[in-house]
């Protein structure tokens, strides 16, 4: 079943859905998230019949389900110990135990994000000549930088990075004002703005172009849920800087709160991707 001519969509120089014709008369879509996460395209049959799902080779198939097993434990998990760290930053001990519970989130943070770039990265791809996906050869990194997925997955990780910077520095003590403000503060909001960066691409994959609502999907809900814990970390970032005048946050409670919502949400998002697997 050779293709004889394609249909790109997406946005801006990224496709996220390939459709082309087969010589049987049928049509195969390939789509990339779907494609990534649960290793399917779908094959529409010539006469009207109902479009059926096509899977990748078993070795692709148990590659994302193992994939898939760690991003979701890791997210979920770390945005439990985030949760928990900002409440106890709030309610609990001091400040020393809250960051000791961050940063160890922040750990599987980390582990969460590269496990999703290496699900971008060994991905199954398309059989140009088929309607099938096809394994390559495991991969510990790529530079594609054409495509949505892996880029969105790579800032994602490059995001938990900064974060563990400024995790990493929050443990230090008796620093001053402008120390605090250059080591703690300023990678946070680096880390926030990367993570909106991460989410707004993952939306733009998922909806195939502008970004819209898509209550049907749950790959939609997964993104849209992460995409508001980001711009509730944003604002807990925000409300997190320490003024130079006072020695005083511009507000602890909307800084822990907004950390406690915008984990909650990642460790939701986390949760739901273990349904979205192969």
């Amino acid at each position: 079943m050779s293709q004889t001519e394609e249909h790109a969509e997406g946005a801006g120089p990224f496709t996220t859905r390939l459709t082309w014709r087969l010589l049987d008369g049928g049509t195969a879509v390939w789509e990339s998230r779907p494609a990534r996460k649960r290793g399917l395209l779908t094959v529409r049959v010539p006469g009207g019949l109902a479009p059926r799902s096509r899977r990748a080779d078993s070795v692709s198939v148990s590659r994302l389900r193992s994939l898939n097993a760690i991003t979701s434990a890791a997210f979920t998990v770390g945005g439990a110990l985030f949760a928990l760290g900002a409440g106890a930053a709030q309610f609990g001990p001091g400040d020393a135990t809250s960051a000791w519970v961050y940063f160890v989130g922040g750990l599987f943070f980390n582990a969460g994000g590269y496990a999703s770039l290496l699900q971008a990265v060994n991905a199954p791809r398309r059989d140009s000549g088929t309607a099938a996906l096809a394994t390559g050869s495991w991969r510990w990194w790529s530079y594609e930088p054409a495509r949505i997925d892996w880029l969105s997955t790579c800032v994602l990780f490059v995001g938990t990075l900064v974060f563990g910077i400024n995790l990493l520095d929050s443990l230090l003590q008796g620093l001053s004002v402008q120390q605090v403000n250059r080591l703690i503060w300023a990678p946070d909001m680096v880390g926030c703005i990367l993570f909106l960066i991460s989410g707004h691409l993952a939306l733009v994959e998922v909806c195939h172009g502008r970004p819209r609502v898509r209550p049907r999907d749950l790959g939609w809900w997964i993104v849209a849920i992460n995409q508001l814990g980001s711009v509730l970390f944003m604002v807990s970032a925000l409300a997190a800087f320490t003024r130079p005048t006072t020695g005083s946050m511009v507000n602890v409670g909307i800084a822990n709160w907004g950390t406690l919502a915008g984990a909650l949400c990642f460790s939701v998002g986390g949760a739901l991707q273990f349904f979205e697997r192969p």
